[in-house]
Order: C-alpha cells, then sequence, then structure tokens
C-alpha cells in the first residue's frame, strides 16, 4: 500500500494544508493560529482555563504559554469563579474580541469557499465518512484489534 493511499496520510496532508492556510491568514492579521483558535472557543460568558487545553488538544504546559502571550498582548484576563473560587474563567478583551471576529470570519470565508465547490451529496459524504473515522480511530476495541494482529 502506498502512503498515499493510507487514511492517515490524506487526513495529515489535508490537514497541513488548512493549518498553513489558517497560518498564513492570522500572520496577516497579527495573529497566530494558535491565538485564533483560544479566541474562536472563549465565549461571551467566558470559558474556564481547564476547558481549553482538551478542545484544542494541547498539553496544559504549552496552553500556559499560550494564555501568558496572550494576557501580555492584552488579548485576555483571567478571573477567579464568583461561585467555585478554584475555577479560573478566561474572557475576551475589547481587542481580544476584535480578533475573535477576524478569526471567526477566516474560519467562514474558508468553509464558504469548499463549500461552494461541493456539491449537497459531497458535503453529506464528507461529513458521514470523517465522522465515521473518527468515531472508528476512538474505538478502544479497534484498535486493540489492531495491536493483536
Amino acid at each position: 500500500m502506498k502512503a498515499q493511499e493510507t487514511v492517515g496520510y490524506q487526513v495529515k496532508t489535508a490537514w497541513q494544508s488548512i493549518a498553513k492556510m489558517y497560518n498564513r491568514l492570522t500572520v496577516e492579521n497579527g495573529f497566530s493560529q494558535a491565538i485564533g483558535y483560544v479566541l474562536i472557543n472563549v465565549k461571551k460568558g467566558g470559558i474556564p482555563v481547564t476547558k481549553i487545553a482538551p478542545q484544542m488538544g494541547i498539553e496544559p504546559t504549552s496552553l500556559s504559554r499560550l494564555l501568558n502571550t496572550m494576557e501580555d498582548k492584552e488579548l485576555i484576563y483571567r478571573e477567579k469563579d464568583t461561585v467555585d473560587r478554584r475555577v479560573v474563567n478566561l474572557f475576551l478583551t475589547e481587542k481580544g474580541l476584535e480578533l475573535q471576529k477576524i478569526s471567526k470570519k477566516i474560519v467562514i470565508d474558508y468553509n464558504n469557499y469548499i463549500f461552494s465547490h461541493l456539491d449537497e451529496n459531497e458535503k453529506e459524504t464528507f461529513f458521514k465518512v470523517i465522522e465515521k473515522i473518527n468515531a472508528l480511530t476512538n474505538d478502544i476495541s479497534m484498535a486493540a484489534s489492531l495491536v493483536e494482529k
């Protein structure tokens, strides 16, 4: 089997292409893709810091550095939760809200561009297939059977 015929190769090369495009567009607007991703995930009422790392799939130490950078750039601020003082919530500053709008526009414009080149059947098939690949990849019994063979 050629590398190009594997699911991993196709998903990885597609993601690298998307990430490169997102990086180029965010850098043109003065921030990084990682910052843009955090900005998109912070809702109006804030979000607990502990929920950001799993959403982004990064380690807490990397997230900590990223959030410190974002604070230094005055894009976010942190506050202890009024109900549970152990929880620290993340909020966007005015500057962060402006960059959030840009981040969302980049994502929406990309999706609109891709979807304008796919018919309804292709879109539906894409989502069915990618969701199935994700579910199968996360299926522990499937992973265990791969190791046994």
